[in-house]
């Protein structure tokens, strides 16, 4: 790694707080970010104090990790504090974080505390993308109105505002009037799981638990409408019936949905909607899987590419915003519109065995970049230069 990308050493070691509502309460997305944060934070930068505070406590396999760690405390209300989790989470935790002695605080999901900016703590904020005002169809008024006021009040009174990619910090700048300078694009990494080869027994093993067809494309992330599950099952229409489609995923409306037009076009059979999966057994998924597909109208990042890429999948994803970023120069990207694209470059991946071992190989390269380390010392870089 590059020196420039080791962050300096002070001499006080600093009280970081996160807000970890997302890191404790969501299995999926923003959860995920979180945990990721705190997880490559405590091992790469083990003098620092963490602490998470969380509105209320929830049962969460994913933080055994977290709580194994000598430099992660966990914080929950008290009093009454424990009755109003959504004002406590807002407001009232100022309190708190002046208490402990905080000296920044970091709102790792678009929002920071009203007020936070009255106390003598320093304050960062993580936006993940602006798709509430890009595409405002796919949420309910009351939602935009709210995030619109959420997300920039954040900006605002944030003393760094962290974009999870060029194109989420161009919208925050074309939206919010945020200056430029006060922006630092810090990528997210994916779990260190996807990283590592799985055998083939236990790829067996998953193909039967979880009735796996014997060549398969792949699409994995929220079945909603934006990440347009739609695209893939009508690209099926123009590929060889032995090719099939995975789509694994939390369920919205819009499955039911899919899977109407998916018997209407008589693709019941090729189409396979496996939901609440084992977050263990992705890694084993993504290799068994010919090609992973993203057609997501929009995106703040697509962290699902991080990791196809990571397993060694070729990928293809759409146009229009930063899946560029996350996939890099040699995957493909077609128009989120076009099936008949998508199925000819699915088709020209698994006729050209080169093709897909070059797309494989300039992927793995390409990932590095997402390494856990560097991404530890941008952040600690962002805090410390806050702080001093």
């Amino acid at each position: 790694m590059p020196d420039e990308l080791y962050f300096s050493i002070n001499s006080t070691t600093m009280k970081i707080g996160f807000d970890a509502k997302r890191i404790v309460q969501n299995f999926t997305g923003l959860g995920n970010y979180g945990r990721y944060v705190i997880e490559i934070l405590s091992r790469f930068c083990p003098d620092d104090q963490y602490l998470l505070f969380a509105p209320k406590q929830k049962k969460n396999e994913r933080l055994k990790l977290l709580q194994t760690q000598k430099n992660v405390s966990f914080f929950f209300p008290s009093g009454i504090d424990r009755y109003i989790p959504a004002v406590w989470r807002s407001m009232g935790i100022r309190k708190d974080l002046r208490n402990n002695e905080i000296n920044i605080y970091h709102g790792l999901s678009n929002e920071l505390p009203f007020g936070i900016e009255y106390t003598n703590i320093k304050s960062v904020v993580t936006i993940h993308d602006l798709i509430f005002l890009r595409y405002p169809e796919f949420y309910k008024p009351i939602d935009r109105l709210i995030y619109r006021l959420k997300f920039r009040h954040a900006c605002m009174i944030a003393d760094k505002v962290i974009a999870i990619s060029e194109c989420t910090k161009h919208d925050i700048i074309s939206y919010f009037s945020i200056p430029e300078e006060k922006i630092a694009v810090v990528y997210q990494g994916c779990h260190q799981q996807f990283r590592q080869l799985v055998s083939e027994a236990k790829k067996r093993e998953i193909r039967e638990k979880y009735g796996l067809p014997a060549q398969f494309l792949l699409s994995v992330g929220s079945i909603e409408s934006r990440k347009n599950l739609l695209l893939a099952v009508k690209a099926l229409k123009h590929l060889p019936e032995d090719i099939h489609l995975v789509a694994i995923g939390k369920a919205t409306p819009y499955q039911t949905e899919i899977e109407a037009f998916a018997l209407q076009s008589g693709l019941k059979s090729r189409l396979h909607i496996r939901n609440n999966l084992a977050f263990n057994d992705l890694p084993a998924i993504y290799q068994l899987a010919s090609v992973f597909l993203y057609p997501s109208f929009f995106e703040g990042f697509g962290i699902p590419v991080i990791e196809a890429l990571s397993c060694g999948v070729p990928v293809i994803a759409a146009t229009g915003s930063c899946l560029e970023e996350a996939g890099g120069p040699d995957s493909v990207y077609v128009d989120p519109n076009d099936d008949q694209e998508l199925a000819a470059r699915v088709l020209e991946i698994l006729s050209d065995t080169s093709l897909t071992n070059r797309m494989i190989e300039a992927g793995k390269a390409y990932v590095k970049r997402f390494d856990d380390e560097r991404i530890a010392c941008e952040l600690m870089n962002i805090y410390q230069s806050i702080y001093s």
